[in-house]
């Protein structure tokens, strides 16, 4: 990305952010950190810190996360709930956030059988939507531009976000891909891509 801000991905959880991401870095040749994915490696599951500390202490320990992971010169996706913390929402002031849009009946297949999800455990359907009432105007504000994802393969999305970005290029130099985006690809559809790590909060 050489020098360029880092590029950071928000939205609710569900949407593809880590699908999305690894494909981004990999198109213009920048390292990928999955900050919900560090947090495993360091501390455990997500839900076993929920369990033990309580979501506040959970946002503090991600806040630490995310600042860290914005010192690298990376694509960067953050967990559903991570711009609840303020100190998360002054970090981004300094890159570019893209917020990947979705809607229910989207996210629906990926989050019905999900139990690593601890804040929709329970009513999956219906604490999604309360949580994407609650944060939409919280992404939409931090957003540098917003792409929709309804409808879209991971290829498609990861399109629509250079498009979006045209400062966004090839390590090499080049341009970033500008392959028009097909509104479908099964074989590359977000329910299949959405991501190795399953996340809830």
């Amino acid at each position: 990305m050489h020098g360029t801000r880092p590029v950071v991905l928000v939205g609710p959880m569900a949407v593809g952010k880590s699908a999305v991401g690894r494909m981004l870095a990999e198109r213009i040749g920048a390292p990928f950190i999955d900050t919900d994915r560090v947090i495993v490696e360091r501390h455990g599951s997500i839900a076993g810190i929920f369990a033990r500390q309580g979501e506040e202490a959970f946002r503090a320990l991600e806040a630490d996360v995310v600042r860290a992971a914005l010192d690298e010169d990376a694509v960067v996706s953050l967990g559903g709930g991570a711009v609840l913390h303020p100190r998360t929402r002054d970090l981004l002031q300094d890159t570019t956030v893209v917020f990947l849009d979705t809607d229910l009946a989207a996210v629906l297949p990926r989050i019905g059988a999900d139990a690593s999800r601890p804040l929709l455990a329970g009513r999956p359907a219906e604490r999604w939507q309360e949580l994407y009432d609650a944060r939409r105007p919280v992404y939409a504000a931090l957003a540098t531009t917003v792409v929709d994802t309804r409808g879209l393969s991971v290829r498609a999305v990861t399109a629509a976000v250079l498009r979006a970005v045209p400062a966004l290029h090839r390590s090499d130099g080049g341009p970033g891909d500008t392959t028009p985006a097909a509104t479908h690809d099964a074989t590359h559809h977000l329910d299949h891509e959405s991501g190795t790590t399953h996340h809830g909060h």
